[in-house]
C-alpha cells in the first residue's frame, strides 16, 4: 500500500468543502483527479470514504475517522517541512496583508484560520478595499503583501505578483431554463435571455471586456454588487450569468437549486494571487504567512510550497 500526500489533501478537501467541485476550485485541478484520488484512496483503504448527496458529499463513520487522520498528516508534514527550512526559533511579528472583496469571502477565511494555528506568534491585520487601494497601499509601503484578483492587477511595473489560484468562469442559471440542455453555449446563446450583472471587485469591466471581444453585449436587466443577491435571481429564474467557480455555490439562499454549464467562447479565468512591492524585502513572517498559501493552495509537493526564498516576479503559474 503506497498512499500519497496528494490523495489524503484531495479527500481533505472534499470532505471539508462537501463537494468535489469545491474542493476541485480549492486545490486548482480539475474535478476528475480529485474523484479519481478519492477512489485510489478508498481502494487502499478497504473503505468508502465519502457517499454522495443530492447537495455534494457527506463524510462517512469511516471517513469521519480516517478525516482526523489525514489532518494531522498533512498539519505534521507542513511543520516538518517549515522546521527544517527555518529556525528552531518561533517566528513572530505582523503582516500586514491587503485583501479585495471577493478573496475575503470566497478564498482567505480557511486558510488564515489555519495559518494562525501553524504560527501562534505571527499577527495577521487585514485590510479590505478596492483593488485600485490596496494596490496604492502596496506602493506606498502600508501594505506587505495583498491576496488579491491579479488577473486585474494593473500596476505592474511597481507590484510583483505570483498566481494562487485560476478559476474557470461558467453559465449559472436555474435547472429549468433552456440553455442546460446543451453541454457547451455560446456568449451569443447567452445574449437572448435575461442577465444579472455582479459589480464587485470589477465584476462588471472584465465582463464587458470578453463580451466585446465577440462583438456582443448581455442582455443585462439588473447589476448588483451582491453576490447572494445574484445567486437569488439566477436560482428563481429571473436571469442568468456567467461567474466564476470560486464562487459558486448550487443552492440560492432561498433553496433553489442552481447548475453550471461550459462556455464554447474564450473567457478569461478569474485568477487569486500574491501581490507585494518589487523592491520591499521581506520579514520572516510576511515570508511564512506567503509560503503557507503556495503551500496550501498547490499542491503534489509539500517542500516546493514551503521554499525559504522569497518570491519573485514573474513567476510561473503553480502546476499540480
Amino acid at each position: 500500500m503506497s498512499i500519497s500526500l496528494k490523495q489524503i489533501r484531495y479527500f481533505v478537501a472534499a470532505a471539508e468543502s462537501g463537494r468535489i467541485s469545491q474542493a476541485a476550485v480549492e486545490l486548482n485541478v480539475s474535478q476528475s483527479a480529485v474523484t479519481a484520488a478519492i477512489q485510489q484512496l478508498e481502494g487502499m483503504l478497504g473503505a468508502r470514504l465519502l457517499d454522495r448527496t443530492p447537495t455534494g458529499v457527506s463524510v462517512t463513520l469511516e471517513g469521519s475517522r480516517f478525516l482526523s487522520q489525514g489532518r494531522q498528516i498533512l498539519t505534521a508534514v507542513a511543520e516538518a517541512v517549515r522546521d527544517a527550512r527555518h529556525s528552531t526559533d518561533p517566528i513572530v511579528g505582523m503582516v500586514r496583508v491587503g485583501v479585495t472583496y471577493t478573496v475575503s469571502g470566497y478564498f482567505l477565511p480557511r486558510h488564515q484560520m489555519r495559518f494562525q494555528s501553524s504560527f501562534p506568534g505571527i499577527t495577521i491585520e487585514l485590510f479590505e478595499a478596492p483593488r485600485s487601494v490596496v494596490e496604492q497601499a502596496l506602493v506606498d509601503g502600508a501594505l506587505d503583501v495583498a491576496v488579491l484578483l491579479v488577473s486585474n492587477l494593473q500596476n505592474s511595473e511597481e507590484l510583483a505578483s505570483q498566481l494562487l489560484l485560476r478559476s474557470a468562469r461558467r453559465l449559472w442559471l436555474t435547472p429549468s431554463h433552456p440553455l442546460t440542455r446543451p453541454e457547451r453555449v455560446s456568449l451569443a446563446d447567452v445574449a437572448r435571455y435575461p442577465y444579472v450583472m455582479l459589480t464587485v471587485d470589477e465584476a462588471k469591466h472584465t465582463a464587458l471586456r470578453y463580451w466585446a471581444a465577440q462583438g456582443l453585449e448581455p442582455n443585462t436587466i439588473f447589476r448588483t454588487s451582491s453576490v447572494e443577491a445574484v445567486r437569488s435571481m439566477v436560482g428563481g429564474g429571473m436571469g442568468i450569468t456567467i461567474l466564476s467557480d470560486l464562487i459558486y455555490r448550487p443552492w440560492s439562499l432561498e433553496g433553489q437549486r442552481i447548475e453550471l454549464r461550459d462556455l464554447a467562447d474564450e473567457v478569461p479565468s478569474m485568477d487569486v494571487g500574491l501581490a507585494w512591492r518589487r523592491d520591499t524585502g521581506f520579514t520572516p513572517a510576511t515570508r511564512a504567512f506567503c509560503n503557507f498559501l503556495r503551500f496550501a493552495v498547490a499542491g503534489d509537493s509539500a517542500g516546493r510550497s514551503a521554499s525559504s526564498e522569497e518570491p519573485r516576479s514573474p513567476t510561473p503559474a503553480i502546476e499540480n
